[in-house]
């Protein structure tokens, strides 16, 4: 008698879920508590343009490192010590008020939390090669995707419920402090397929003949990699078209973690409270954006389309709607700016399927190497995106040229993916 599969992968991909919102949320702490830690503390645009991107400066530098280590000691470990780890950072920027040079101590607190999370999403990636078939891994990687959206479009009311019943310094401890809680029940059930007590073999066996690879981290011999083989992987002209898209996509999702609240805050005169609420519509419209584009691609792997077509579409047709956020500029009404930041984050969500490219391509034996590489490219993003608005404004005053900056991401993204990327395969080491 045939044995029944298990389906621990998809509990296994609710955890991917809920540690990448609280990942998002832990950024995005900043971004709300901004407007009034800036005032408090006497923090002008410039300065916290800075403190946005010092995140980014870390976690960018952190990545190759980051991959490494995640091929060395395996997801579970790397993941919820990190996890535990930024989120205790995140309580004590709640703290900088305390110290004698606060901005300081904030940048090197948003320093030490982007170098801590560097692993997070290789290693999403990672798991997601173990634990799903093909067929099933553009919607696996699209749910952790979309998690920052719910991030955004749940968690950020969230906290400026906090930040308006309390102050600024809560919301910093009271997410931290739920990372944490996270943190210790990942570590507690988190396992590879080959390790993991609940999974069966008729499961093992399902995600293998799919085109998973279960037994990732599980080979008794590692393999070497020379840095000749390394270099295959960055300098790939699939690969770098890859990586310009992955930035332009990440450079959207930075305006929304950083400037986002502060931009309807200031331009758009509205209160804290409404902010909250406001700032949720474009995230909530996002994720479902995010999961329909992965829903879409592994539909049409199921129709029979390659792989080319069935990623590459969704992105390219994401990435071009995603720059209709211009409209923004050339309207007075909430109204139409919210509708405009809705349409282009549903686009970003539906087009967001870099990591699952990365999954389908990447040599298995470097899978948390090359995710770092590709991290790190995209996430360049995070330094640039919020130190180019933060000059912006210094200089102009407005948000216009900034709004016009991120928009053009887009179109250069779809211009990668056209003539640069080409066909997708998976690459192998010579």
């Amino acid at each position: 008698m045939k044995q029944t599969k298990t389906n621990v992968r998809y509990i296994i991909l609710i955890f991917l879920f809920v540690a990448t919102v609280f990942n998002y949320a832990d950024r995005a702490t900043l971004s709300v508590a901004a407007p009034f830690m800036s005032k408090e503390l006497g923090f002008d645009p410039a300065m916290m343009g800075l403190a946005f991107s010092a995140f980014g400066w870390a976690y960018v530098i952190m990545q190759i490192p980051g991959g490494y280590i995640l091929d060395k000691f395996g997801s579970r470990i790397v993941y919820g010590v990190a996890l535990i780890v930024w989120s205790i950072i995140t309580v004590f920027q709640g703290t900088i008020y305390l110290f004698a040079f606060p901005f300081i101590t904030l940048l090197v607190l948003r320093f030490l939390m982007g170098a801590v999370e560097a692993p997070a999403f290789p290693a999403n990636s990672r798991l997601s090669v173990q634990w799903f078939p093909n067929k099933e891994r553009g919607f696996a990687t699209s749910v952790y995707q979309a998690a920052q959206y719910i991030s955004l479009g749940v968690v950020t009311p969230l906290m400026t419920i906090i930040l308006h019943t309390w102050s600024w310094h809560y919301v910093f401890y009271y997410i931290g402090g739920i990372g944490v809680f996270l943190g210790l029940v990942w570590l507690w059930y988190i396992r590879d397929p080959m390790h993991h007590k609940k999974c069966n073999q008729a499961e093992i066996d399902y995600i293998k003949e799919g085109g998973g690879i279960p037994e990732l981290g599980s080979e008794s011999k590692k393999t070497k990699i020379s840095l000749l083989q390394l270099k295959q992987v960055c300098v790939n002209r699939m690969m770098i078209g890859v990586y310009i898209g992955q930035f332009c996509l990440t450079s959207i999702t930075w305006f929304f973690l950083t400037w986002f609240p502060t931009y309807l805050y200031q331009a758009k005169g509205m209160s804290i409270i409404k902010v909250g609420f406001v700032a949720a519509i474009p995230a909530i419209v996002g994720f479902i954006g995010g999961i329909t584009g992965g829903a879409f691609s592994d539909l049409l792997i199921r129709k029979g389309y390659n792989l080319t077509i069935a990623r590459k579409l969704p992105i390219i047709c994401g990435m071009l709607l995603s720059s209709t956020i211009i409209m923004a500029n050339y309207t007075d009404s909430d109204v139409v700016v919210i509708t405009a930041m809705s349409v282009a984050f549903f686009a970003k969500g539906f087009g967001n399927l870099g990591w699952c490219v990365l999954s389908d391509t990447s040599p298995k034996e470097v899978l948390g190497m090359a995710g770092g590489v590709f991290n790190m490219c995209g996430n360049c993003a995070s330094i640039v995106t919020p130190l180019v608005i933060g000059f912006i404004l210094s200089a102009t005053g407005s948000f216009d040229m900034a709004i016009l900056y991120v928009g053009s991401m887009g179109i250069i993204g779809v211009i990668s993916y056209v003539f640069i990327v080409g066909p997708l395969n998976r690459l192998s080491l010579r």
